[in-house]
């Protein structure tokens, strides 16, 4: 291996499963390999939904044993991102108390309501500009309050915050992920304290905060040993929510971009310098996470690949290609569902609760597989349109092309939806966007590439990805969101 490359290992941690990713990063190179993918399955107790943590940092840890075996045991650094909001507490003793409970989790049902009583919904979201989500971490701790776990706990770790914890010893709390539990100032990046301190949430259990690229730590002599890895090996704080990740490994180059994160969801929206507050954009339910480099990720969240992966599961597994060429020859825009609507949020029946809602609505009843698929891609591609097109409007920042990341770009007939409804040119790559953009920050700290821009150049001399073209006009797109529009409740 040349001396100038280096080597990086990303643990991007998904909804659905975990990977760790080797990266090599040269002068005017960047290569990424798969080390070891792995599983992640949430198991349901008679608590609630949990997220099983030691089977994830079991899958970490031989990740981690795979990334070594490839490179000789070397690594110049680890990265760690995840899903976002959820969270493990420790007791005094840094010991874990339970597993971290699941975002689906049915704990927050009625909470919001309690939580706005105190902070009306207009002032929380003008202090802290993140849209509503029955899950932020914010409702989590309000639906927690009472309970033993956090009268016992001296800590409370984000997700990837809590696997770097283990590997190192080290605690922090990562800014981008830290910005979507609802505790986050977005003008100052740091903590809303009034909000926090009216809903009685102690800011005291969380770690200082971290920049992306500040060093968290090194593997701790345990982790050598049980990974074959040799020391010193840095961990290095990444963007450690995945779509902060995924956002920042956008290739867009002098563009005026939208981008659309896909996989469990669809994040879609527009990087911005500084959040929109207004009350249009509450309303609109738009998001204004942090980014990198002073950067705000002004976004909404749709539920994403989530409806298909269900309706599979659902279904046995079939194959998917099938699926997808199945639904490519079913008419357009027979029948849409609200993508974004809280009503899919729950595993279970997936299929049934599709056809349920076209029947609610008035429209025809999917029937069969190809049927229901080419209704959630329908559905997605109107979702994306009607967030590319309303993030436009409220920071009044016009595109001139649509980026799509992550799984979905594996997912042709989706992307060309897309740029049907939006009426833009959509480029589709990379598809593990996370894991590039957790090495390129790692790489950034060590000096191996510039600015934010000057990795977006890297990217796009070094990733490929595919181009499609809208076709045909936007009316009917137009038309199929006017009928969702008429058919909401209280329309």
């Amino acid at each position: 291996m040349s001396a100038d490359v280096h080597v990086y290992a990303a643990v991007d941690l998904g909804a659905s499963s975990g990977r760790v990713m080797v990266g090599r990063v040269g002068p005017d190179s960047l290569e990424l390999t798969e080390a070891h993918r792995f599983p992640n399955r949430p198991v349901r107790t008679p608590e609630g939904l949990r997220w099983d943590i030691l089977s994830l940092y079991a899958g970490v840890l031989d990740g981690l044993r795979a990334a070594g075996a490839v490179t000789g045991g070397r690594l110049d650094s680890v990265g760690i991102d995840s899903w976002a909001v959820d969270y493990g507490l420790l007791d005094a003793d840094g010991a874990l108390l339970g597993n971290p409970v699941h975002y689906r989790d049915a704990r927050t049902e009625g909470v919001a309501e309690k939580v706005w009583a105190t902070v009306p919904v207009d002032e929380l979201y003008s202090s802290t500009g993140l849209q509503y989500a029955p899950f932020n971490t914010l409702y989590q701790l309000t639906a927690a309050r009472d309970s033993a776990q956090l009268a016992h706990a001296e800590r409370l770790l984000l997700v990837p915050d809590l696997v770097s914890y283990w590997l190192t010893g080290e605690q922090g709390t990562e800014l981008t992920n830290a910005s979507t539990t609802q505790l986050i100032d977005p003008r100052t990046r740091d903590w809303a304290y009034d909000i926090a301190s009216r809903l009685g949430i102690d800011l005291g259990l969380f770690a200082s905060l971290r920049q992306p690229g500040d060093p968290a730590g090194v593997l701790r002599d345990e982790v050598l040993e049980e990974t074959g890895l040799r020391g010193p090996v840095p961990v290095t704080a990444v963007g450690s929510h995945d779509t902060a990740s995924a956002v920042a490994a956008v290739p867009a180059v002098e563009e005026r971009f939208a981008y659309i994160c896909t996989g469990t969801w669809s994040l879609a929206g527009l990087e911005l310098a500084a959040p929109v507050l207004s009350e249009a954009s509450r309303a609109a339910n738009f998001t204004n996470e942090l980014g990198l480099d002073g950067t705000v990720r002004y976004l909404r969240n749709i539920m994403g690949l989530w409806l298909l992966q269900e309706c599979v599961r659902a279904w046995g597994e079939p194959e998917l290609g099938e699926l997808l060429r199945g639904a490519a020859r079913v008419p357009a825009l027979r029948s849409v569902v609200d993508a974004g609507d809280s009503a899919f949020l729950a595993p279970g029946r997936m299929p049934e609760r599709i056809a349920d809602a076209c029947r609610g609505s008035g429209q025809p009843v999917p029937e069969s597989r190809a049927e229901i698929t080419r209704c959630i891609l329908d559905s997605l591609a109107l979702a994306h349109r009607r967030a590319v097109g309303d993030a436009q409007e409220l920071a009044g920042q016009p595109v001139d092309v649509v980026h799509i990341v992550g799984g979905g770009t594996r997912n042709a007939l989706l992307c060309q939806l897309t740029a049907d409804a939006c009426g833009l040119p959509v480029v589709a790559g990379p598809t593990e966007a996370a894991a590039l953009g957790n090495v390129l920050v790692q790489a950034r700290a060590h000096g191996l590439v510039g600015d934010l821009a000057g990795m977006r150049r890297l990217l796009a001399r070094t990733q490929p990805s595919t181009r499609y073209e809208p076709q045909g006009d936007t009316a009917r797109w137009r038309a199929a969101e006017a009928r969702l529009a008429a058919r909401q409740p209280g329309s």
